[in-house]
């Protein structure tokens, strides 16, 4: 073999060596954040004909957040939230590569969430984007992120829920103002130094389902107008029944599809953390994978449905009880329809 030869595999090999590894990415930090409003099921019982047992046993919501002032936007909860997340991991914010958004309620059409997030909070050397996939949303960005990581481009990734429901809920629809409450969550994501991390994921939508839940006006399609406002298409429209059929169906296939790749039984799962939409539809999300309850994380009763902030509420409310190694499966359905699920193993002791 020629100087040449040698040199130019050698320089293959260093390349594959180095640009073709695959690290893992873990979750090293969560955080969260809620306002300090919170609207019981009594305040509602005053605005709209329903009560709190009927509340209680359809959906299992006691109470929920609501931001309230003037000039706040998801934004707002956001930042408050990867503050306290930067301030547990003890992160520069100027070593942050990159800052995902997932929000149904940007502040703005433009710009993006996570670009308001990231110059609040003093990451000026991250890129950001938003993403927006309804309920799933934080679950595909989670992902996303996952793949800056393993492709060795970013070491530090953060990923963001956020949304203020109650800016687009009409709080005299009995159907969908008792479901949703404002909140917000985020978590870090590093390459791993061992073999826990985030491991697969499966994502799916059906944009078929769009119609039975959206919102009808406010878009490039139907522009805000004097009639659109007076007919109140401006908040969520959502067909219930069809919805919770849906959402279980996707969230359950999607379970079993992630612990068949990965060769797992739900009895080996250590925690559900599942989409807070309706504790029937966690409930029998859990029974479809054979989980006792006792390993499903819930936290729907005093937040309500915050859409994309759920999944890192969970961890936050959870992360005292999380051990390194433990196994998770993530699993969401949202408007579009959009579904999925994620397994993946504890990176550290809460």
């Amino acid at each position: 073999m020629t100087d040449s030869h040698f040199l130019y595999n050698k320089f293959i090999f260093d390349y594959n060596s180095i640009y073709m590894q695959k690290f893992k990415a873990s979750i090293t930090g969560v955080a969260g954040y809620v306002p300090d409003y919170i609207l019981t099921n009594q305040e509602l019982e005053r605005l709209v004909a329903t009560n709190d047992e009927w509340i209680t046993s359809r959906t299992g919501i006691k109470t929920r957040h609501i931001l309230k002032g003037e000039n706040m936007g998801s934004s707002h909860m956001g930042v408050k939230a990867v503050q306290i997340l930067l301030e547990k991991t003890n992160t520069n914010p100027m070593d942050v590569d990159l800052v995902i958004c997932a929000t149904t309620t940007p502040d703005f059409v433009f710009p993006a969430t996570a670009n308001l997030i990231a110059a609040e909070i003093g990451a000026f050397n991250a890129f950001s984007y938003d993403m927006q996939a309804a309920c799933s949303g934080f679950l595909y960005a989670m992902w996303a992120g996952t793949q800056f990581i393993q492709a060795g481009t970013y070491k530090k990734v953060i990923v963001v829920g956020a949304d203020k429901m109650s800016s687009i809920i009409d709080y005299t629809d009995r159907a969908t103002s008792i479901i949703f409450g404002d909140g917000a969550g985020a978590i870090m994501l590093e390459p791993s130094p061992d073999e826990d991390g985030i491991h697969d994921a499966f994502l799916r939508t059906d944009g078929r389902g769009w119609v039975h839940l959206h919102q009808k006006a406010g878009g490039s399609r139907r522009p805000p107008s004097l009639e659109t406002v007076q007919n109140r298409e401006h908040y969520v429209y959502q067909e219930g029944a069809v919805v919770f059929k849906h959402a279980v169906t996707g969230m359950a296939q999607a379970a079993e599809e992630i612990l068949t790749r990965n060769n797992l039984k739900g009895s080996e799962v250590d925690w559900l953390v599942p989409h807070q939409a309706n504790k029937r539809i966690i409930e029998a999300t859990a029974q479809k994978m054979e989980l006792a309850p006792e390993k499903v994380m819930l936290t729907i009763d005093r937040y309500g449905n915050t859409t994309n902030a759920t999944l890192p509420l969970c961890l936050r409310d959870y992360e005292s009880q999380l051990k390194k190694g433990q196994k998770l499966v993530f699993a969401a359905f949202g408007g579009g329809f959009t579904w999925g699920a994620i397994y993946a193993t504890w990176a550290y002791n809460g």
